[in-house]
Parts: structure tokens; C-alpha cells; sequence
């Protein structure tokens, strides 16, 4: 897909907010899905300044506000495609979001610059990429800050229950589609393993010892409310995602005792809607610990307590990863994790996790040919 240009923002939009769309010549060689007098945007970009109520205890913006600002891009741009063509309408609801790592602090003051691009349609899932830039208004200097990569799927507006078919891409490579469907195939395996975790609970330990995972563990619970939602009563994810890292957080600082950032997000799959009213019980507890780094499993289980009829069910769940700084900013060592028999099982498999990024991340370190 060929890289779109920047145009002005489009009436009726905010002056923060600008539409980003293909050139006029990609335009004119790919047919438009909506119509000869239509043009739905490839693109788009967010701006906000971060304000000091963005911030953490830490004075950087919270990990959770980037997140949400992720998937409020990713939702703007899946939904206008998926309602590009004649039809049913619909809205494109947040079903996975892949590993997003936190490679620069954003600060107070800056502006986020948070881009959205469409890059593989199936059947019924759309895959947008986001990237976030911070901007220092004063120097002009800009970061990347995150990336990170997101699946939806359009639910009908009649039928919430029913997922309708997306409008195809025009790829301007065949090769991006043959990515696009191998990255696609991936996710979704991925996706039905994590089910078999849906099960699990945190339960409370009555005055557990410190450094242990019973100490740390953490839960928040929150009714669901209309500023939670979107205009069909329905949480949005990024709100979720919010809501998750404030729990990470809370246990790697209770871990810790000392400041604390986000370094990156595993896959985060919502496995079904929270509606408005639910009550939503967002559960975390410490997984794994590397010498400067550690895990946090979070769990988000909703109970539909206006609605009898509807048991309690696992809506969401994802894996942290967090660094305790000083407070120069510098990295320490993360104290170690004693464990029982179930605690040892969860951190073999973190640590597989662990050794496995670890991997990737030097492969794509190493010079290339």
C-alpha cells in the first residue's frame, strides 16, 4: 500500500485532528469501494497535547492514555472503511491488539501524533497499524514513541451479535496481501490458545509475605457507565486497555516499591462485549521476573448484574511487561519471585515468553546483509 499524504484537516473535524489519504494518482488507480463520488481515507492521524492530568506518578503520560489513544485511531478508521460500502451498517468493535512495545516516554506538554493505517482486510477482521509520535512544540524534535498493531472485526448496528463482512483492500503489491494473510492465520492461532486460560482466577491470600506473588496482586472493579461507552452501549477497548495497565501498574509498584513504566504489552484479546451497567472486576498478578523486568497477567471478568440471566465471563486478559527506574530514571533490579507449584508453571511459561521477545529483538538487531 502506497504511503499516503498528509492533507488539511477535513471540514467539520476538529483543528486537532487530520485525515491522511492516498496521493491523487493512487487514488485514480485503485477504484473506490463507495461509490464514484466517495473517497474513504487509508489513513488518518490523531493530535493531542498531553496534559498534566495524562500523567503518572512518574510525571511521563501514562502508558493506559496511549493505549486508549491507539485504539480510538484504530476504531475511527476500521469503522469508515467498513461502512464504505452500500449496506448494513455497522461499527468495528476491538478483538485483538498484537504486542505493543513502549520504545520512548512521552512527557507533559508534548503533542501525540497517533497514525492509523488500514494494511489487511479478511472476510470479517480488519488489521490497522498505528504509530505514535511525540512532538516537542518548543524544539520541533519528534520520537517514535510506539507501534503497535490492531484487529476489529464490524458488528451490525441491528444485530450486535452478528459480524458482517469487510469491503476488500486494493493492495498495490501482491506481496503485502500474502503478508497481510500469514500475519491474519498467526493471530488467530494464537487467539484460540489463549482461551484455555479463561478459567483462571485470582483469588486473595490473607497476609501473604512480601515479594510473593499473593502480595502484590491487585483488583479493581468498576461499573460500567455511558462515558465508558460507545454510542451503542458497548465499553470501548481502549478504555479496557486503560483500566488494565492502571492494575499492572498498581502490582509491579507493590512489587517493587519503586517507580515504574511500561515496556511493552503482549497480545491483549478481548474475547467478548461488555455492555453498559456490567460490573468489571480487572484482576492482576505478577507472572514472571526477569533481573530487570516482570510480567503481569491481567484478567478482566464482567458481571452483567442488571441482567440475571447472564453468568460472569472472561471479556478480556493480556500480558504486561513493566521496568522499575530510580529515581534518575535509571533501571534497577526487579526483586525475584518465590513460588508454589502453580506460580512455577506461570513462570516457566513467562519465561518462555520472555526468552522468546528477547530473541526476536536481537534477530532484528543484527546487521542486515
Amino acid at each position: 500500500m502506497a504511503r499516503p499524504g498528509l492533507i488539511h484537516s477535513a471540514p467539520g473535524l476538529p483543528d486537532t485532528c487530520a485525515l491522511l489519504q492516498p496521493p491523487a494518482a493512487s487514488a485514480a488507480a485503485a477504484p473506490s469501494m463507495s461509490g464514484p463520488d466517495v473517497e474513504t481515507p487509508s489513513a488518518i492521524q490523531i493530535c493531542r497535547i498531553m496534559r498534566p492530568d495524562d500523567a503518572n506518578v512518574a510525571g511521563n503520560v501514562h502508558g493506559g492514555t496511549i493505549l486508549k489513544m491507539i485504539e480510538e485511531a484504530g476504531a475511527i478508521i476500521s469503522t469508515r472503511h467498513c461502512n464504505s460500502q452500500n449496506g448494513e451498517r455497522c461499527v468495528a468493535a476491538l478483538a485483538r491488539v498484537e504486542r505493543t512495545d513502549f520504545l520512548s516516554p512521552m512527557c507533559i506538554g508534548e503533542v501525540a501524533h497517533v497514525s492509523a493505517e488500514i494494511t489487511y482486510t479478511s472476510k470479517h477482521s480488519v488489521e490497522v497499524q498505528v504509530n505514535v509520535m511525540s512532538e516537542n512544540i518548543l524544539t520541533g524534535a519528534k520520537k517514535l514513541t510506539n507501534k503497535a498493531t490492531l484487529w476489529y472485526v464490524p458488528l451490525s448496528l441491528k444485530n450486535v451479535d452478528k459480524v458482517l463482512e469487510v469491503p476488500p483492500v486494493v493492495y498495490s503489491r501482491q506481496e503485502q496481501e500474502e503478508e497481510g494473510r500469514k500475519r491474519y492465520e498467526a493471530q488467530k492461532l494464537e487467539r484460540m490458545e489463549t482461551k484455555w486460560r479463561n478459567g483462571d482466577i485470582v483469588q486473595p491470600v490473607l497476609n501473604p509475605e512480601p515479594n510473593t506473588v499473593s502480595y502484590s496482586q491487585s483488583s479493581l472493579i468498576h461499573l460500567v457507565g455511558p462515558s465508558d461507552c460507545t454510542l451503542h452501549g458497548f465499553v470501548h477497548g481502549g478504555v479496557t486497555m486503560k483500566l488494565m495497565d492502571e492494575v499492572a501498574g498498581i502490582v509491579a509498584a507493590r512489587h517493587c516499591k519503586t517507580n515504574i513504566v511500561t515496556a511493552s504489552v503482549d497480545a491483549i484479546n478481548f474475547h467478548d462485549k461488555i455492555r453498559k451497567g456490567c460490573v468489571i472486576t480487572i484482576s492482576g498478578r505478577m507472572t514472571f521476573t526477569s533481573n530487570k523486568s516482570m510480567e503481569i497477567e491481567v484478567l478482566v471478568d464482567a458481571d452483567p448484574v442488571v441482567d440475571s440471566s447472564q453468568k460472569r465471563y472472561r471479556a478480556a486478559s493480556a500480558f504486561f511487561t513493566y521496568v522499575s527506574l530510580s529515581q534518575e530514571g535509571r533501571s534497577l533490579p526487579v526483586p525475584q519471585l518465590p513460588e508454589t507449584e502453580d506460580e512455577k508453571k506461570r513462570f516457566e511459561e513467562g519465561k518462555g515468553r520472555y526468552l522468546q521477545m528477547k530473541a526476536k529483538r536481537q534477530g532484528h538487531a543484527e546487521p542486515q546483509p
